[in-house]
């Protein structure tokens, strides 16, 4: 059993995840983004970013609505999040586009395996591993290395003014490396909670089913943006990736 302050702090944790998402929700409903594929990577960032995500989107993410485009376009201007968008900030802005198709395979992956727990087998459990979490990681990469091609060819190919083929080249490159970040932070910390933390707090890993998990998932989301973001930084700074 989990201590009980921890078993609270858990629900708390992912009530404002979730609070701070419909908050988002409703702001990108009310004020579409100008790139479509924000209006998912916003609310999908505040259910780790919680608060933090909140204050960027009111601070900078409204500087990238379709009205704010379509007045700058009208009086011949750049649009206001490309010239009031600090670069740090548009990293990372480029880092949780990335990182919202991470958690959207990432979230899918796990539940996947937790209802079937035979896909599992089918990517390397009792086979390759003995240890079932390792087989889910590999699933979860390929569930969270497809969405992240996905929102980035969204992001890509309208800037650009790219061909099919050529958005999903420039996406590959633009989120191989990104996204290779993001779960390396992603699974460094989950090992820690699930091999470490929770065997000392509880005496066991916290099972898919619990709050405990889902609290764990929700903290190491913003260790796989920590780890993506001099990646991202490196990207944007090159070209690779667009100034969002």
């Amino acid at each position: 059993m989990f201590p009980a302050w921890f078993h609270a702090l858990a629900i708390l944790a992912l009530l404002l995840g979730g609070a701070c998402s419909l908050l988002l929700s409703v702001q990108v409903i009310r004020q579409p983004q100008h790139m479509t594929v924000m209006n998912i990577v916003w609310p999908v960032s505040a259910l780790f970013g919680t608060v933090a995500t909140v204050w960027a989107y009111f601070r900078y993410g409204r500087l990238a609505t379709m009205a704010a485009h379509h007045h700058a376009k009208a009086h011949g201007e750049k649009p206001p999040n490309m010239t009031q968008t600090p670069f740090p900030v548009m990293v990372g802005k480029g880092a949780l586009h990335c990182g919202s198709g991470c958690m959207l395979g990432d979230v899918a992956a796990e539940l996947l395996a937790f209802l079937v727990p035979g896909v599992a087998v089918w990517f390397g459990w009792h086979s390759l591993f003995a240890e079932k979490m390792y087989a889910v990681w590999v699933l979860d990469f390929v569930f969270a290395y497809v969405l992240g091609i996905v929102f980035q060819y969204y992001a890509i190919v309208p800037m650009r003014g790219l061909s099919p083929r050529e958005g999903l080249i420039a996406a590959v490159k633009a989120d191989t490396a990104s996204l290779i970040a993001w779960q390396v932070g992603m699974y460094g910390f989950m090992a820690f909670v699930q091999f470490y933390l929770y065997p000392y707090l509880a005496g066991r890993p916290a099972p898919v089913n619990s709050v405990e998990f889902w609290f764990a998932m929700q903290l190491a989301m913003v260790a796989g943006f920590l780890t993506s973001y001099p990646v991202n930084w490196w990207l944007v700074s090159v070209g690779i990736k667009e100034r969002m």
